[in-house]
């Protein structure tokens, strides 16, 4: 039986990096885990989604959506989450080239 290691059983399963099927998973991987920061955080904080909607100004439905990425989410609702949870956010931007077309 032959091994793998994980990035190659994810080239073989889902596709090398820069392919659109990898980049959907990697998304929603993300998205995920955004979810599962969100509920961890809350939970901490010892808030039932209800609690944390009002802190939000959404309703309980869209913080379980949020934490089961069952939905679409914008930038600034995790922020506005993670601000009401008095949680820091850090983002990291990479530039993948030097260059720019300009049109």
């Amino acid at each position: 039986m032959k091994r793998y290691s994980l990035s190659e059983a994810e080239d073989k399963l889902i596709g090398t990096k820069g392919t659109p099927q990898r980049d959907k998973y990697e998304f929603e991987l993300k998205l995920e885990l955004i979810g599962d920061m969100i509920k961890a955080a809350r939970k901490e904080r010892n808030l039932t989604q209800e609690q944390l909607g009002e802190l939000v100004g959404v309703k309980k439905a869209q913080i379980s959506r949020l934490e089961n990425n069952t939905t679409n989410v914008t930038i600034d609702t995790i922020l506005k989450v993670f601000h009401a949870l008095d949680a820091k956010v850090n983002f990291k931007v990479e530039l993948l080239n030097n260059r720019m077309k300009i049109a």
